[in-house]
Parts: C-alpha cells; sequence; structure tokens
C-alpha cells in the first residue's frame, strides 16, 4: 500500500484541478523546487497513485446531452460477458459493480432518449441483462473529477 504524505495530497489535487498546470508553478505552491515535485510526480505514476492525465470534455458540446443513468440485473451466467461488453462500450461513462437488489449501475451518454433505447436493445439482444430501471439526470448540479483536499 502506497502511503502519502500532505505534499503528495497537495500535488495530486493541483493536478486534479488542471492536469495541464505547469510543474514549477506547482512547485511554487507547494513550496518544492520543480525537480522534486516532477520527481514526486513520477513517483506516484509509477505506483499507480495518478493513473492518468486527461482532459473534461463537454458532453453537450460532444452531441451527447442525455445523461441515463441505468439499474441494472445481470444474468449471473453471463456477468464476465456484462463486464466485458461496459468496459467497451463508448456511450458507459461509469460502470459500478453495486450492492443490493441490483448488480450494476451504470452512467450512459447519448444524444437522444431513441439512444437509451437503443442501449438497452443491445444489452437485451446480447442476453446480457434480467431487468432494469432508468433514471435520466434532468441537471447536472456537480460533475468534477475527484480530487483530494
Amino acid at each position: 500500500m502506497t502511503v502519502l504524505d500532505d505534499l503528495d495530497g497537495k500535488i495530486i489535487g493541483l493536478l486534479a484541478e488542471d492536469a495541464r498546470k505547469p510543474l514549477t508553478e506547482v512547485a511554487g505552491q507547494v513550496g518544492l523546487s520543480t525537480s522534486a515535485v516532477n520527481e514526486r510526480v513520477r513517483r506516484l505514476v509509477a505506483q499507480g497513485v495518478i493513473r492518468r492525465f486527461t482532459l473534461d470534455a463537454s458532453p453537450e458540446a460532444l452531441g451527447l446531452p442525455v445523461l441515463a443513468l441505468v439499474w441494472a440485473a445481470v444474468p449471473h451466467a453471463r456477468e464476465a460477458a456484462f463486464r466485458s461488453f461496459a468496459a467497451s462500450h463508448p456511450g458507459i461513462v461509469e460502470c459500478h459493480h453495486v450492492t443490493g437488489v441490483w448488480s450494476y449501475l451504470l452512467h450512459l451518454r447519448v444524444a437522444d432518449l431513441a439512444g437509451v433505447e437503443t442501449f438497452l436493445t443491445e444489452l437485451k439482444s446480447e442476453d446480457l441483462l434480467e431487468r432494469s430501471e432508468t433514471m435520466l439526470a434532468l441537471s447536472t448540479v456537480r460533475s468534477a473529477p475527484w480530487v483530494p483536499r
């Protein structure tokens, strides 16, 4: 298990807010040299603490304004196939294995309601769905990468 100190947490927080922030700026904000911050970032990447550097694009601008939350019960015998499907489907933004009466919670981004129906039909045609419940997000109050505080 990786043990992080307060400086690692501050560095991660700053880069989570803006992955393009220059390391010189990060160094100034945490009180270390640029080379020390660079070495910490390399270590955090090597240890798998920092998994990737990415950007946050607007789904609406990309033509995917509908966010559907799909609770799915998956046939036990088809669970591996479902997981493979979910890991590779371009519309699935998140897939969580959950406790309770459902097997998974999916966050699905699509262009319109027909896209939700097409997605559910695809799951059913692959025999990956016992039952489901779908909710549509009317608006989003907060959507952000997790930033340690």
